[in-house]
């Protein structure tokens, strides 16, 4: 799981970051958006945001932090796909990316970083 998270375990962190961001006020609007231009895990609305939300998993003690794991070539496709999604679902807020890194330890969530505007277009 170091470099690519496995299914079973990349879900159970999507799931678990969908679950707090509903707990948080957030109206999840799609999951696993995905078109030839890229993927977003979590697409979600809250006050004037549409929130575009890419989940990393990572075994807690990882030499490379989930966050790190969002280079420049993997935001360009989030960007991407995001505006392919608002050219199909025009909405009328205010777009924002967001990360959340997440630590597990054998097959269990230790731990969750959550980046609010994590990079910009």
């Amino acid at each position: 799981m170091e470099k690519k998270q496995s299914g079973s375990l990349g879900k159970l962190a999507e799931d678990f970051v969908a679950q707090r961001l509903a707990e948080e006020g957030c109206k999840i609007l799609k999951r696993n958006y995905r078109t030839r231009l890229g993927e977003i895990d979590i697409v979600a609305q809250k006050d004037g945001w549409i929130l575009f939300v890419e989940v990393k998993a990572r075994k807690a003690g990882s030499m490379v932090s989930p966050l790190e794991a969002v280079t420049r070539s993997k935001q360009k496709k989030l960007l991407l796909a995001a505006g392919q999604y608002l050219s199909e679902n025009p909405a009328p807020w205010q777009p924002r990316f967001d990360v959340a890194a997440v630590y597990m330890q054998a097959g269990r969530i230790v731990k969750m970083e959550y980046l609010e505007n994590a990079f910009t277009a």
